[in-house]
């Protein structure tokens, strides 16, 4: 278990995937006992996260191999690698193969750069929409968006820039996953913490968010993918 000291109000427990690595956070001003207990009383919840993780349905790393597969908004395709003497793309053939179109002689890496660069257009085309869908739902405006590759999260908010990130591996789930997440994050504009207010405009603005958040834990996940 790690202990990190911070100067901050409250003490933060947080279980991460995908081998259930304890991070606690806590305030100067607690002693070692008294974070020792806090983490006692919580070692059911500890449990039953760490097992969550050993139950997701796991595939191995990616190769960028003809006949892996690979999803896009929640559908498995499988890769075809064609080398030919022209610029790099990937293409979606028909509801089962993906194409993968590299130079000669690309390696693992390079695949995998141009498939990353292909996913992170997919969301550049389908966030400005969710935004404006959502911005007048909520009440809020999105001064800024990025999309990152993030190792814990599936996207953050900067409250003050108005700035919210999206993590890049969102275009491997279904588009409803991707519109929670936004929701999720669009809402801490309202509130910052995952309080009873917060719950209760995520009722208000997406009745379904619970389910959408079982859905986005169901799907699988890559290893080297550390999300939850």
């Amino acid at each position: 278990m790690e202990v990190v000291r911070k100067n901050i109000r409250n003490l933060h427990l947080r279980v991460y995937p995908p081998k259930g690595r304890v991070r606690v956070t806590v305030p100067l001003r607690l002693d070692d006992e008294t974070v020792r207990l806090a983490v006692v009383s919580r070692l059911g919840w500890i449990r039953r996260k760490q097992k969550g993780f050993e139950q997701q349905d796991r595939r191995s790393p990616r190769e960028m191999f003809t006949a892996e597969s690979h999803y896009v908004q929640g559908r498995r395709y499988q890769l075809d690698v064609i080398e030919h003497d022209g610029p790099p793309s990937v293409n979606l053939l028909n509801s089962t193969t993906m194409e993968l179109r590299v130079r000669p002689g690309t390696d693992r890496d390079k695949r995998e750069a141009v498939l990353r660069g292909w996913y992170r257009q997919q969301l550049r085309e389908q966030i400005p929409e969710l935004i404006a869908k959502w911005e007048p739902e909520i009440g809020v405006t999105v001064a800024e968006w990025r999309i990152k590759r993030m190792k814990t999260r599936w996207g953050t908010c900067n409250c003050e820039a108005r700035r919210i990130w999206l993590n890049l591996q969102l275009a491997k789930k279904p588009a409803s996953c991707l519109e929670f997440v936004l929701v999720h994050e669009m809402t801490h504009l309202l509130e910052r913490r995952h309080n009873d207010r917060f719950r209760a405009y995520m009722d208000q603005f997406m009745l379904q968010w619970r389910f959408h958040r079982e859905e986005l834990k169901r799907v699988p996940l890559i290893d080297g993918d550390w999300y939850y």
